[in-house]
This record gives C-alpha cells, structure tokens and sequence, in this order.
C-alpha cells in the first residue's frame, strides 16, 4: 500500500515537471517567433521563459489565493448567500417585482416555496 502511494507521488511530481517543461518551451517559442518581430524585443531563453511564466502568475493572480484559484468560488459562495438573505426578507410582491426585473429564469419556478436563488435542496 504503502509502495504504490509513493509511486503515485513520483508519478505526479513526474508529471507536474513535464507540464511546466512543457509550457515553458511553448512560452519561449511563441515569444521568440512574436515579440521580435511585432515588437522588436529581445528573445529569451528556456530559463527566462520560466521566470516569465512564474512572474505572470505572481501579477496576474494576486497573493494568498491559492496556486488554483480557488478564491473565485469564495466570492461566488459569498454574493450566494447574500442574494439568499436578501431573497428571504422579500414579501411576495418584492419577488415579482424582482423576477419581472430580471427576466423569467426557469429556476425562479423551481422556487415555489420561496427559498430563493441558490437553493440547492429540492421542493416537492
């Protein structure tokens, strides 16, 4: 048992090198072929490519959030549950109102009992 989950972990790391080889060459080749002649820049080497692609996702996706990204669901879950509290302090009238607003969604029907947007439980 023990055998094998070593073997799945070399196997990812294994993995997870050829992926980054991978897109590394792939940054370096599309660099070299564009940005000299469209731009006129410099053209880089492997190594260059890699910290180009280690700065990229340093920039382009903040700090703190997890190397996946999962602090996008964070946000959604926290608008869901804010829409829900909202949902529930509606009068009936305020529910029309608001479904009229935003256009017929089949999901405000699955709603009949006035749990909301978001409910994942099912109404019988």
């Amino acid at each position: 048992m023990i055998h094998n989950r070593k073997l799945r972990i070399i196997k990812y790391i294994f993995i997870a090198i050829a992926f980054v080889a991978l897109i590394s060459l792939a940054t370096m080749l599309l660099w070299n072929w564009l940005v000299p002649v469209i731009f006129k820049g410099p053209e880089i080497t492997y190594l260059q490519s890699i910290g180009l692609i280690i700065l990229s996702r340093i920039l382009l996706c903040g700090h703190g959030r997890g190397f996946h990204g999962h602090s996008h669901w964070k946000r959604h879950e926290y608008w869901r549950k804010r829409m829900q509290e909202k949902w529930e302090h509606m009068s009936p009238e305020e529910r029309e109102q608001w479904k009229k607003k935003c256009g017929y969604r089949e999901f405000w029907e699955q709603r009949s009992s006035g749990t909301g947007p978001g409910d994942e439980t099912e109404h019988k």
